[in-house]
């Protein structure tokens, strides 16, 4: 019979954590699946260890590609999935035991949604940085779809190893290669387009992080390319319209957001700022303002792009007593 669900776990000499991975698909209460493992070349043992997952246990499937990337591994993959819902999963991640069932049941419920992810929890613990620590407690603080496309362009909102999408649907928009994350440009697209992604608020996965993870060896992964897949799609939808807008902030993060926007012919209008060294002053041939002023300048979609929870919080209340709307008159882009 066709399972409910197509586990994608694409692979890369991962033969030192495959294992306890494949362990965790194989112990889901929801027992309806297929995991389709693609080995994307691995030299170090890893397509033994899944063609012996495949013999023992025929809901284990095995594709054996040349190296090619994992944006390939994960295209040619998902034109084997079977199931109508497929779900993520890395070769050195781990599932809880109900994750397929709770986030099939979610989608079940909830047949508008297209796909849904859930909150993680990161590990090893002990070598967590501050700042990993921060990003797994606003991952993990996402509970809604409002909450979720309202943060999308302060990282990425759905950590992709969590998504279960509806298999059109992703067949549909698919995986490209670009210059910066396949896995956010995945999910701004598929906001772009308007499709409903939700959360299962609970940790469903546990989520390696390692000197071996794509995200700290590419550059494709690197600050500067996350900003640079901002912009694109900022200035694609929110900025579309305009050319102009205004800039609430302009630290290292500003300015970053601000040279990507300009390589896509958008520009401050004015800058928003607290300091008081820069009120009144150019930068840039741009009149820097206090945060009264918005109530007085022309209406020009607002960009806010400051790090730090707290502030970006004590930002939205002050936006929404002057009476402006999130995704409408303005959005926040750390």
């Amino acid at each position: 019979m066709r399972p409910l669900v197509s586990v994608l776990l694409p692979a890369f000499d991962a033969a030192a954590t495959l294992g306890a991975a494949l362990a965790s698909v194989r112990r889901q209460t929801e027992s309806s699946w297929e995991c389709l493992i693609v080995d994307d070349g691995s030299s170090d043992g890893t397509l033994e260890l899944a063609r012996q997952a495949e013999a023992g246990d025929p809901r284990f499937r095995v594709l054996a590609l040349p190296h090619g990337g994992i944006v390939s591994a994960l295209q040619a993959g998902l034109e084997q999935c079977r199931a109508e819902l497929v779900a993520r999963m890395d070769a050195d991640d781990l599932m809880q035991r109900r994750r397929l069932a709770l986030q099939l049941g979610a989608l079940e419920r909830q047949p508008e949604l297209s796909a849904v992810g859930c909150h993680v929890r990161l590990f090893p613990r002990a070598a967590m940085t501050n700042g990993l620590r921060d990003y797994e407690a606003w991952l993990n603080a996402i509970r809604s779809s409002h909450e979720l496309r309202r943060e999308a362009f302060v990282e990425c909102p759905l950590a992709h190893p969590t998504l279960m999408v509806r298999r059109q649907v992703l067949r549909a928009h698919g995986y490209r290669e670009c210059p910066w994350p396949e896995d956010y440009d995945l999910v701004l697209r598929l906001l772009e387009a308007g499709e409903p992604l939700g959360v299962v608020p609970e940790r469903l996965l546990h989520w390696r992080d390692g000197a071996g993870r794509l995200s700290r060896s590419s550059q494709r992964y690197a600050q500067a390319a996350f900003v640079e897949c901002k912009a694109e799609y900022l200035a694609r939808g929110f900025l579309r319209a305009r050319q102009s807008y205004v800039l609430w902030g302009f630290g290292d993060t500003g300015k970053a957001l601000a040279a990507a926007l300009a390589r896509r012919d958008k520009h401050p209008a004015a800058i928003v700022e607290l300091h008081p060294g820069r009120l009144g002053q150019l930068i840039r041939k741009v009149r820097v303002v206090p945060p009264e002023a918005l109530r007085t300048l022309p209406r020009e979609p607002l960009v806010v792009s400051v790090a730090g929870l707290t502030a970006r919080s004590e930002i939205r209340a002050a936006l929404a007593e002057m009476g402006m709307t999130e995704l409408r008159d303005f959005v926040c882009a750390a």
